[in-house]
């Protein structure tokens, strides 16, 4: 999914979730399958399962079959989504605080 089509909204609510955050954690060590999530995050297999939903169509997750598994892994383009929504918002911070020092002198 290109990252001009993501919503930002939806990427930081995906990000929002504890367990969602702790699977982005687990997947930064590589791509591993809903099984090995399980034992990672204190959650059964079909809550891992919607996590991982949720991650993918925000952008942040990819997965790959082979055979009958699905190996997921980080896709860059979300976190690309909310590097520019930062980005964005502290210049726009730094611009308003840059005009207030200006207004005191």
């Amino acid at each position: 999914m290109p990252s001009a089509a993501i919503d930002p909204e939806v990427v930081l609510d995906a990000l929002g979730d504890s367990s969602r955050r702790r699977i982005l954690r687990v997947l930064r060590e590589g791509e591993v399958t809903v099984g090995e999530l399980t034992r990672h995050v204190p959650v059964g297999r079909p809550a891992v399962s919607k996590h991982l939903g949720i991650l993918h169509g925000a952008g942040l997750v990819t997965y790959d079959t082979r055979g009958t598994r699905h190996l997921y892994s980080l896709a860059p383009d979300g976190y690309h989504v909310v590097q520019a929504w930062l980005v964005q918002t502290w210049d726009t911070v730094l611009d308003a605080f840059a005009a207030h020092v200006e207004a005191d002198r």
